[in-house]
């Protein structure tokens, strides 16, 4: 399973290596300068962008390498079944978003929120928006119960 680590000032996904030889890609490595936003995506598919460039793609299982979104590229290393870190980089960063499954991703990822030194003060995460539906649908009845 891939792992998130700091190693200096730079953000590293550090792949197994059955996933390295999947993904033809070593480990990811950014500046932690360049991390823009850091959440969890409660839904793994959710992080699934765009057209799969390469890697190892087997549906509803692995997910593992370069996914395609608007003219941007995205890191992949998901099992299916539960949530994921991700970690939106800033504009001109090799990649726009980096998206992994780790085995505690709630603690991990507040544990790189504290870490990033340039994070957007905006937000916290792509998952902010499903957030706000989720509070939405609690809280709003659409029709009169009987």
């Amino acid at each position: 399973m891939a792992r998130l680590l700091v190693r200096g000032t730079d953000l590293v996904v550090r792949l197994s290596w059955w996933e390295k030889t999947a993904a033809r890609h070593r480990d990811v490595r950014v500046p932690l300068t360049e991390v823009r936003r850091v959440g969890v995506e409660r839904d793994w598919w959710r992080a699934l962008r765009g057209v799969a460039r390469r890697g190892v793609w087997i549906s509803g299982a692995l997910y593992v390498g370069t996914r395609r979104h608007h003219r941007e590229d995205d890191f992949v290393a998901l099992r299916t079944g539960g949530p994921v870190v991700c970690v939106e980089l800033w504009p001109g960063s090799p990649w726009h978003l980096l998206a992994v499954s780790v085995a505690d991703p709630e603690a991990t990822a507040r544990w790189l929120h504290d870490r990033a030194p340039h994070l957007d003060p905006r937000g916290r995460g792509r998952s902010e928006q499903a957030e706000v539906w989720d509070w939405v649908a609690d809280r709003v009845t659409l029709w009169p119960s009987p």
